[in-house]
């Protein structure tokens, strides 16, 4: 969402097509009709305040509702064409550019077209990673899982419980089954979460499972089943030659904890202003492989993490619930439920607090960072602090009326400048100036910021991480811009993906 507010498309995703009055509890039940062991209550979309670290909240925006948003976004760019109904068959990797050729589905009419780069963001079966023959490492099956979209009004009529975004349906056999409000109307998602076998669902036993979950036979609509598999799977590269790669055909990872299409809107945002540098003249040959280096780390954190969040949604497949939870209102059944719920509910926590998963990713030792010899801070999943420590997000702030200091960022480098009397940043303009690289500098004063900022200057890279920062320029510039730019190698090596593994 900080993304779409640098866009200017806030409004479109809230009005996309979610009812966003709709509650967005978690609660976890033997049924709908039967017990509550715990929730974790959450506002409307439309209710909930966004939290102190960004000047934008999380948002309920489905991918069917977010594709038209994006395609919209698109389209209203000038060098931009969208092109359906294509399929890519073949590229050649050449020395000077890419060459793809593609298939028109309905007419069958092949062609071919010539680019300067090609990024494959083809999903997790992607013919662009499996030609330029990059293997993938994690776990190529964690579950076997069905999802059924259905269709009913006024579901929540047909039960005792309070309105919930996700229900978890946690039975003898342990975690079974959840429901998510696809619209927060009248479409829901429901998943029967397998395991490591391959099985095909019927629509009779897709339909008794649905019927098992609400706790008592209803009327509704099937509209799709599609079964899918749960991966842990991060590529050992994201780039050969002139090809890339980004979003799920780079990772997959469970959706449990919400981190894919974020880890992939990253890579975009991080590969295409380097791309632009480079076919702008001003981007050096270092700055494109800063993209693996910089965005693997964070798929491999991310895509572990979502894994983990998988293995306490189902723990009590191994940690066997008391039998006595599913023994009607006995005093002993309504205990052994508090207890279990009360547990469960504590573990969940950290699957709905992630936001140091969201904001807290690092750029350790990217080639166009400039290291400043403090320690990387610890890594936060539920909590998150700000700073301004190179390879960082630049934080968040207030500095006018609904404007954030995110809002500074997203076209070119911003050199930031704190203080009534900021230091001197000519140098640095008149270096930037010599190779074109495009240079904004702002000045700010104010307690609050000039402390969160933690430095007198702090230069922001067009994606808003911070490249560099001191409380005074270097005596060589040249090189500050040279690094920044990729025009020169930085000053620590890339770690190994072995490493990063080993790390995570």
């Amino acid at each position: 969402m900080e993304f779409c507010r640098r866009w200017g498309i806030v409004d479109w995703v809230e009005s996309a097509g979610y009812n966003r009055d709709y509650p967005q509890d978690c609660a976890w039940v033997t049924d709908l009709n039967g017990y509550e062991f715990g929730r974790e209550p959450f506002p409307a979309p439309s209710q909930e305040k966004p939290p102190v670290h960004s000047p934008q909240k999380r948002e309920r925006c489905p991918q069917n509702f977010f594709d038209p948003v994006l395609q919209r976004f698109a389209r209203r760019s000038p060098s931009v064409s969208l092109e359906f109904n294509t399929e890519l068959l073949d590229f050649e990797n050449e020395g000077d550019g890419v060459v793809a050729r593609v298939r028109d589905v309905r007419s069958g009419e092949t062609r071919s077209l010539r680019a300067d780069y090609l990024v494959g963001c083809d999903g997790g079966a992607s013919v662009v990673r499996h030609q330029l023959g990059i293997e993938m490492v994690g776990d190529a099956v964690l579950t076997y899982t069905t999802n059924i979209i259905f269709r009913c009004d006024n579901l929540e009529q047909l039960h005792d419980k309070k309105p919930g975004y996700r229900f978890i349906f946690i039975g003898p056999e342990g975690t079974w089954a959840t429901l998510v409000a696809i619209n927060g109307r009248d479409q829901w998602r429901f998943s029967l979460i397998g395991d490591a076998d391959r099985r095909t669902l019927t629509e009779e036993e897709a339909r008794a499972a649905i019927v098992r979950a609400v706790g008592k036979p209803f009327e509704f609509e099937i509209l799709s089943m599609l079964p899918w598999v749960r991966r842990q799977l991060v590529a050992r590269q994201y780039r050969k030659g002139r090809v890339f790669i980004a979003g799920d055909a780079a990772h997959l990872t469970s959706p449990t904890g919400g981190f894919g299409m974020n880890t992939g809107l990253l890579d975009a945002v991080n590969l295409s202003w380097k791309l632009a540098a480079v076919i702008n003249g001003w981007g050096g040959e270092h700055l494109l492989d800063s993209y693996e280096v910089e965005q693997l780390p964070v798929a491999v954190r991310n895509v572990g993490e979502a894994t983990e969040n998988l293995r306490r949604m189902l723990s009590p497949r191994i940690l066997q619930p008391d039998a006595r939870m599913f023994d009607g209102s006995a005093p002993a059944a309504e205990a052994a439920r508090r207890e279990y719920g009360q547990r469960y509910t504590e573990m969940m926590r950290r699957e709905w607090y992630s936001i140091g998963i969201h904001l807290a990713y690092v750029y350790e030792g990217s080639p166009v960072v400039v290291p400043d010899g403090t320690p990387r801070p610890p890594l936060q999943t539920s909590s998150y602090t700000p700073t301004s420590r190179p390879g960082s997000r630049a934080p968040h702030a207030w500095i006018g009326e609904n404007k954030s200091t995110l809002d500074l960022f997203g076209k070119e480098f911003v050199l930031m400048r704190f203080g009534a009397n900021p230091p001197a940043a000519d140098p640095l303009v008149e270096a930037a100036a010599k190779v074109r690289l495009p240079l904004r500098t702002v000045e700010l004063a104010g307690d609050t910021v000039e402390k969160l900022y933690e430095r007198r200057l702090v230069l922001v890279r067009p994606d808003g991480q911070v490249a560099w920062r001191g409380d005074a320029l270097p005596e060589d510039v040249a090189t500050l811009v040279d690094t920044v730019r990729g025009a020169i190698a930085g000053e620590r090596p890339p770690i190994s993906f072995d490493a990063v593994i080993a790390e995570a």
